[in-house]
């Protein structure tokens, strides 16, 4: 059977098994993986992610861990607040979603005792299909610390770009895809989160690529903003592609990406995360045809869920999986059939 054109992928979360919740161990995190893994390859998916259920934190479920997890281990940052501390990060613009900063920044920002390569290896050696590996980028990370040694996000952002670099080099995944929630909100931020993007992007020694969203909390979106306004931002970015948010925005934004670069492929959200419907293999067939109808065909690269899932229930994100492959062959199936 030929390859698809079109390939498809999750964003990267996945539900959190009750059984993982109730008894979380070591063992118990392989486990869920394994069934996450064999969940998507089952389904289908071209390329399949690890439901990123190794940051699990009963602690800190705002997030699903995609912030703790990584600023934790970090050297240079305090986990202990203070209540002032506090109080001043809660001043800050764009973080009404936290409670709590994730730390305090005192002095140089390093790796500490992150160990990112271990957690990818640990996927691969359960997967049996091509695997990618995310994690949250530097401009989220930066905006949820409080900081009292940089001075600026951008000092700050570059100094955790050059920690996290220093993880994605060692990274044996096929494709490395780094998160970044919050820009979508502050697009005036784009230049430096560029900059600061590329110096993980540039660490990949496989294929880079990045996920932008508005961000899921709830079922809420945490950001406002337009796709229009960070197109310089994503020409500017060292990737094979992108995985936006589009399932849950209007299809007129499509048309933005007609500036993205031709070099740039562009990953298509077609499953809404923030609704508990199941689409039908039709409805993702349908979207993918709008947006080829705005954009072009063979702009299309990948399709995937607009977000992460790890804030549904797992029978529906299942569901949604095998949905999103569905969708994928159906609609390959009509545009080979209106091609002869």
């Amino acid at each position: 059977m030929a390859e698809p054109r079109i390939k498809t992928t999750v964003v990267g979360s996945y539900p959190v098994p009750d059984w993982l919740a109730a008894l979380p161990s070591e063992q118990a995190v392989i486990d869920a993986t394994r069934v996450v893994l064999n969940t998507q390859e089952k389904a289908g998916i071209d390329l399949v992610a690890d439901g990123e259920l190794y940051r699990f934190d009963v602690n800190h479920p705002e997030t699903n861990g995609m912030i703790e997890y990584f600023v934790r281990p970090m050297g240079g940052i305090r986990a202990d607040l203070t209540f002032r501390e506090v109080q001043a990060f809660r001043a800050q613009e764009g973080m009404k979603f936290r409670t709590r900063p994730a730390g305090l920044v005192t002095g140089p920002v390093t790796s500490g005792t992150l160990d990112l390569p271990a957690a990818c290896a640990r996927a691969k050696a359960l997967a049996t299909k091509p695997l990618k590996f995310t994690l949250t980028g530097p401009h989220m990370l930066a905006k949820t610390l409080q900081d009292t040694h940089y001075g600026s996000l951008p000092k700050l952002a570059m100094a955790i770009a050059e920690a996290l670099a220093e993880q994605v080099a060692l990274l044996d995944a096929d494709v490395v895809q780094i998160d970044e929630a919050n820009l979508p909100g502050h697009p005036e931020e784009w230049e430096w989160a560029a900059e600061a993007a590329n110096i993980v992007l540039s660490a990949v020694k496989t294929t880079p690529a990045i996920h932008l969203c508005f961000g899921n909390y709830g079922g809420q979106s945490v950001q406002k903003g337009t796709w229009d306004t960070l197109i310089g931002y994503l020409n500017t970015l060292k990737v094979d592609h992108i995985v936006m948010e589009m399932a849950h925005r209007p299809i007129e934004e499509v048309a933005a990406f007609k500036g993205l670069d031709p070099k740039i492929g562009l990953g298509l959200g077609v499953v809404d995360i923030k609704r508990t419907e199941v689409e039908t293999a039709d409805t993702i067939a349908h979207s993918i045809e709008r947006a080829a109808g705005i954009v072009g065909a063979d702009r299309i690269r990948y399709i995937h869920p607009d977000c992460g899932f790890w804030m549904l229930k797992r029978s529906i994100a299942d569901q949604k999986i095998a949905a999103l492959v569905k969708g994928r062959d159906l609609y390959e199936g009509r545009a080979a059939r209106a091609v002869a």
